[in-house]
C-alpha cells in the first residue's frame, strides 16, 4: 500500500524572511511586468517592427495585466518617435461633393484655419471699401455714360430718319415697334390705314419694314454692346478686387510654398472669390437704409467653403500619438459625416466631417479591445480593409440599407501608418486565425500572456515589488513580511502549484484591498497574514452560498454520499463546481451493477445524452483495461453498468475513471469498498493513474463534508501521485492531516487505490495467467469466470431445447 502524504507535502510555505523588510512601503515601486518575458519580447519584436502586415494581437486570460501593460509599453515607446502630422479638409471647388485631405507639419494645420478665416474677415471688410472708392466709381461711370451716349446716338438718328419718312419708334408690352404716324404726329390707327388707297399701304408696309430691320439691328448692336459693358464692368471688378486680394493669397502661397497642394486651392480660392464678389459687396438694403418692412427677404451668402476643418491637430502632442479605444463602432474609428436639419432636409458640407480614433492614432499606435470590436457592425472588416490598403476612408456605411439615398460626401482617403494592436482571449485568437485568412496577413504578432510564472526567490521579491506599488497607487495600508508571505502563498494556489505563481494580478489585487478593508476596519497600521487569510475566508464565504446548501442536502440524507461503512460497487467520486466567480469540490456517489449477459460495459450517462466525449473515452479505456487483465488467455463475458447516482447534468472528463473502475471490479468480485475514501484521478489503458484538474477543490469537498458529519481518523481521499505538486490545500485541512483526523493517499496504479479501499492485495499476473488466491484480481477472475462458464451452460440448454422442439415437429 502507498504512504500517505505528511503536512508538508500538502502546503508549500512561502517563508518570511526571504524579504530583508518589516513592511511593503519600504520597498521601491515595481516598473514593467513580472513573469510575461515572452509576451514582453514579442510585443518589443511587433512595435519596432515597420514591415506592413505585422500588427499584433495580445492574448491571455483576464486579469493577466495585458492591457496595462501595453499601456505602459507605449507610454515609453511612443514618446521617443516623432510627431505625426496634421490633417485637414478643405473645400473641392472643381467638385463640392469630394473634399481634399490636406496634410501639414504639426502644429500647422490650427495656423492654416486662422490664416483663411482671417482672410475671408478682411476680404468682407476691404472689397466693398473697393467699390466704395471715387476712382472705380469713375471708372465704371464712364463706362456706363459712354454705352449710354451710344444708345441714345442710335436712337435718335433711327428716330430721325423714322420721322422723316412718317414713322416714329414706339415702345410696347412686346418691346420696341415702328409705327407710321398721321400729320398731326399721333399713330395712325389700323381703320385709318385701311381707308387709304393701295399703292401708299404698300409704301408704308415697305418703308415700315425696312425702318423695322433697323431698329431691330439698332437693338441688337444694344444688346451685344450691354454684354460688353457688363464684362468691362466685371474685369473692372476683378481688377479693382484683385488688388485687395491678390496680394493677400499671394502672401499665404509663399507661406504654405512647401505644400503643393495648399498652393493649388489657394489659386482655387482667389478665382472663386472674385467670380462671387457680390457675396462680399454691401448689401443695397445697408446702402439704401431701406425699412426691413419694405425689402425683400435675401439669402445671406455663405462663406463656409472657404474655412479649413482641422481634423487632426498635433499641436500640443509630445511623440507618437498612442490611443485606447473603448468603444469600437465603425464611426468612433473611421470619424464621420455628420447633418444639420434645414428645412425639414438633412444637408451637410465638407466642415461636418468629423476625425474618429484611427485619425487621431495615425503615425502612432491604436489598442482595440478585439471582442469589443467583433461586437460592432462593419468595425472589423472596415478595420482590416484600411490596414490592407493603408488609408483612411470615410463612408456612409448605412447608405446601401436605406429606402431612401441621402446626399452625402465622399471626402479624399487619408493614408494610413499605424499599428494595430488587438487584445482579447485566446479564444478569439485562435477563432479569428483559423476562420478568417486574411487576419493572418494582417496580425501576425502573437504575444500570449501567460497565467503563471515560476515561483523563485526573485519572482517572489517582485511579487513583494508588485504589492508594494498596489499599495502605493491605491493608497492602502503596507503589507507586512507575513502578509506579502501569504499573498504569494494564496498566488500558488491560484496557480494550481506548488512551483508556481499566478500572473493574475487582478485577483491578488483584489485580495490585497478586501485585506486592507478588514484591517482598516480593525484600526490596524499594517495588513498582517491574519487580515488576509481573513479575506480570503470571507470571500470564499460571500460565494460558497450553493457549496453549503449541496453540503448541507448530503448531511441530512437529500442527497446520498456515504462517508461510513462499506459497500459492494460503490464509491465516493470527486468533481468540481464552478460557478464562475467561485469553484468548489462536490461528493458524487458512484455505483455498478454486473451481472450475467454479454453486454458489456454498459455507461448509463452515455445512453441517457448526459455524457460527453472525454467521459465516452474514459469508458472506453476502462473496457480495455478490463480486457488487458482477464481476458488474456480466454475471452470474458459480462453485462455491466456504472452511473453517478442522483446526478441531473451532463458528464464530463475522465477524472472519474479510476473511482468507476473501483466500483466496477467491487461489484463484479462482490468485495466492499471502504466508504470513508473519496477517489479522484483518471487511467490510461496500462492502468497507470493520470493528473486531473482541481485536485485542491476536489480534496476540500470532501474533508468539509467529513468534517460536518465528524472526522474520526478514518476518512481520507486518493489522488493521483502526479498531483502532489498542485496540492496548497486550507489550513483546516492541513490540520487535520497533521492530527492525523484525515489522509490524503496518492497513487501510481490502480491497483494500489484498489489495497487502500478494500485492506485486500490487487495482486500480480502468474506466468500460466491466473492471480494469486486471496487477491482482489483473484476474485474479479474467478467471478468472470463463473459467468462466462453460466452462459455457456445456459447456452447449452438452449440449443438441447431448440433440438428437442425440432424432433417433436419431425415426428
Amino acid at each position: 500500500m502507498p504512504e500517505k502524504l505528511n503536512v508538508d507535502q500538502l502546503y508549500k510555505r512561502c517563508n518570511p524572511d526571504i524579504f530583508k523588510f518589516k513592511t511593503a512601503d519600504e520597498l521601491p515601486s515595481l516598473e514593467g511586468t513580472i513573469g510575461q518575458e515572452r509576451a514582453l519580447k514579442s510585443l518589443d519584436f511587433g512595435i519596432n517592427l515597420e514591415n506592413s502586415g505585422f500588427n499584433i494581437f495580445i492574448l491571455g486570460e483576464n486579469g493577466t495585466g495585458k492591457m496595462t501593460t501595453i499601456k505602459s509599453i507605449l507610454a515609453k515607446q511612443s514618446i521617443q518617435e516623432p510627431i505625426p502630422s496634421d490633417w485637414c479638409y478643405v473645400y473641392n471647388f472643381k467638385d463640392p461633393d469630394a473634399p481634399i485631405a490636406v496634410s501639414l507639419e504639426p502644429g500647422r494645420a490650427l495656423a492654416f484655419q486662422k490664416d483663411m478665416d482671417e482672410l475671408i474677415k478682411i476680404l468682407k471688410a476691404e472689397i466693398p471699401k473697393v467699390f466704395e472708392t471715387k476712382e472705380y466709381a469713375k471708372q465704371k461711370s464712364t463706362i456706363i455714360d459712354e454705352f449710354q451716349l451710344k444708345q441714345k446716338d442710335l436712337f435718335s438718328e433711327l428716330e430721325d430718319e423714322a420721322k422723316t419718312k412718317g414713322f416714329s419708334v414706339r415702345k410696347t408690352v412686346s418691346g420696341l415697334i415702328i409705327v407710321p404716324i398721321k400729320k398731326t404726329g399721333e399713330p395712325l390707327n389700323e381703320e385709318e390705314f385701311e381707308e387709304l388707297e393701295e399703292n401708299t399701304k404698300k409704301k408704308i408696309d415697305k418703308l415700315g419694314k425696312m425702318l423695322q430691320e433697323k431698329l431691330d439691328d439698332v437693338v441688337r448692336i444694344l444688346r451685344d454692346g450691354e454684354k460688353l459693358v457688363k464684362e468691362t464692368l466685371n474685369r473692372l471688378e476683378r481688377e479693382a478686387a484683385l488688388g485687395a486680394v491678390g496680394h493677400m493669397i499671394d502672401e499665404l502661397k509663399n507661406k504654405y510654398q512647401d505644400t503643393e497642394k495648399i498652393i493649388l486651392y489657394f489659386e482655387n480660392v482667389k478665382e472663386d472669390i472674385l467670380a462671387h464678389l457680390e457675396d462680399f459687396k454691401a448689401s443695397e438694403d445697408q446702402q439704401s437704409g431701406a425699412s426691413p418692412l419694405f425689402r425683400m427677404q435675401k439669402t445671406e451668402p455663405t462663406f463656409t467653403r472657404y474655412a479649413v476643418n482641422v481634423l487632426v491637430n498635433n499641436k500640443e502632442s509630445e511623440g507618437a500619438p498612442f490611443i485606447f479605444e473603448s468603444n469600437p463602432t465603425y464611426f468612433n474609428l473611421f470619424g464621420r459625416i455628420e447633418h444639420k436639419i434645414q428645412y425639414g432636409i438633412a444637408v451637410t458640407d465638407f466642415s461636418m466631417i468629423k476625425a474618429g480614433s484611427l485619425h487621431k492614432a495615425n503615425g502612432g499606435y491604436i489598442v482595440i479591445d478585439v471582442l469589443d470590436l467583433l461586437k460592432n457592425i462593419f468595425a472589423y472588416d472596415a478595420l482590416k480593409r484600411s490596414i490592407r490598403n493603408k488609408e483612411i476612408k470615410i463612408d456612409d456605411v448605412w447608405e446601401q440599407y436605406r429606402l431612401v439615398s441621402t446626399t452625402t460626401l465622399r471626402p479624399e482617403a487619408i493614408p494610413l501608418d499605424i499599428k494595430v494592436i488587438l487584445v482579447g482571449n485566446p479564444n478569439l485568437y485562435y477563432l479569428l486565425f483559423n476562420l478568417d485568412e486574411e487576419y493572418r496577413e494582417l496580425f501576425k504578432v502573437k504575444a500570449d500572456f501567460d497565467s503563471r510564472m515560476e515561483r523563485t526567490e526573485e519572482n517572489m521579491h517582485k511579487y513583494a515589488s508588485f504589492i508594494a506599488t498596489k499599495c502605493k497607487d491605491e493608497k492602502l495600508l503596507p503589507l507586512d513580511r507575513a502578509g506579502i508571505a501569504r499573498v504569494v502563498e494564496y498566488g500558488a494556489r491560484l496557480a494550481e502549484h506548488q512551483d508556481k505563481l499566478s500572473s493574475r494580478f487582478s485577483e491578488v489585487t483584489d485580495l490585497i484591498m478586501e485585506a486592507n478593508y478588514w484591517a482598516s476596519k480593525s484600526k490596524s497600521n499594517v495588513i498582517t497574514a491574519e487580515f488576509v487569510e481573513f479575506a480570503i475566508n470571507e470571500k470564499i464565504f460571500r460565494n460558497n452560498r450553493i457549496e453549503e446548501r449541496l453540503r448541507e442536502m448530503i448531511a441530512e440524507g437529500t442527497l446520498i454520499v456515504d462517508t461510513s461503512g462499506e459497500r459492494s460497487g460503490q464509491i465516493n467520486g470527486l468533481a468540481v463546481l464552478d460557478m464562475g466567480d467561485y469553484s468548489f469540490g462536490k461528493p458524487s456517489r458512484i455505483t455498478a451493477k454486473t451481472y450475467i449477459g454479454k453486454a458489456g460495459v454498459v455507461n448509463i450517462e452515455r445512453e441517457t445524452k448526459m455524457s460527453g466525449k472525454i467521459h465516452e473515452k474514459a469508458m472506453l479505456i476502462l473496457t480495455n483495461y478490463l480486457g488487458s487483465m482477464f481476458a488474456t488467455k480466454k475471452p470474458i463475458s459480462l453485462s455491466a453498468s456504472i452511473t453517478f447516482e442522483q446526478l441531473y447534468d451532463m458528464v464530463e472528463g475522465d477524472s472519474a475513471t479510476c473511482a468507476e473502475l473501483y466500483a466496477l471490479l467491487s461489484s463484479i468480485a462482490d468485495i466492499p469498498l471502504k466508504q470513508n475514501f473519496a477517489v479522484t484521478g483518471s487511467m490510461d489503458q496500462n492502468g497507470d493513474v493520470q493528473p486531473i484538474g482541481g485536485v485542491n477543490e476536489k480534496i476540500e469537498g470532501f474533508f468539509e463534508l467529513c468534517k460536518l458529519r465528524g472526522l474520526d481518523g478514518s476518512h481520507g481521499v486518493i489522488i493521483p501521485e502526479k498531483n502532489i505538486r498542485h496540492l496548497m490545500l486550507k489550513k483546516d485541512v492541513v490540520d487535520a492531516v497533521k492530527a492525523e483526523k484525515f489522509s490524503i493517499y496518492p497513487i501510481k496504479r490502480v491497483e494500489e487505490g484498489m489495497e487502500i479501499l478494500t485492506g485486500m492485495s490487487a495482486g500480480r499476473l502468474n506466468e500460466d495467467g491466473t492471480y494469486p488466491e486471496n487477491t482482489v484480481n483473484y476474485l474479479v477472475s474467478k467471478r468472470l469466470a463463473e459467468i462466462s462458464a453460466a452462459l455457456k451452460e445456459k447456452g447449452k440448454g438452449e440449443e438441447e431445447s431448440e433440438e428437442k422442439s425440432a424432433d417433436n415437429k419431425d415426428k
